[in-house]
């Protein structure tokens, strides 16, 4: 293969990355409707009543074989605003249980949002959980990822910015 055809067969490869599409997810009998990215792997899901997807979002640095950076939505039915309300504050809860549990600081007037950092298996892990209700469900977006990388800020900033993609499609 000559040097040139390496060069376009990795430039193609490189594009292949950029626009990779996203993979779609229905939940709830497609009440609930999201994307991921492509390269998200799903490691867990679980039908009924709560229905729950994890995915894994690939860290590529070497820090990964000692941390897990997931998503997860789970979506249970609730009769009314009140259940959904208890629904929160019991994740709400366990979230402050969790070791070395900090409060972070959330954007003025976002009311959904819970966004914290706390240890676990031995690493600091930033969690931005947000919440919803919608036609008799009780939605939850939960987003971990070790506050810190090998993999660095940027890629930090991607996990960031595809959990808020699927929080802006949630909202919808």
């Amino acid at each position: 293969m000559t040097v040139r055809a390496m060069v376009v067969v990795a430039l193609l490869a490189l594009a292949r990355i950029a626009v990779a599409q996203a993979d779609d997810v229905t939940m709830a009998s497609g009440s609930v409707h999201f994307s991921t990215p492509s390269n998200w792997v799903s490691i867990m899901q679980v039908d009924g009543d709560p229905e729950v997807r994890v995915f894994q979002v690939p860290d590529p640095s070497p820090s990964a074989s000692t941390t897990l950076a997931r998503v997860s939505v789970t979506v249970k039915q609730v009769e009314n605003l009140e259940a959904f309300n208890e629904y929160v504050s019991n994740a709400v809860t366990k979230a402050k249980d969790l070791k070395n549990y900090q409060a972070g600081t959330r954007a003025s007037g976002d009311q959904n949002s819970f966004i914290y950092t706390a240890d676990e298996s031995g690493a600091s892990y930033s969690y931005v959980e947000r919440y919803w209700f919608r036609n008799g469900h009780a939605i939850q977006l939960r987003c971990a990822r070790p506050t810190s990388s090998q993999a660095g800020q940027a890629w930090a900033a991607s996990f960031d910015k595809n959990c808020s993609q699927i929080a802006a499609t949630l909202t919808l």
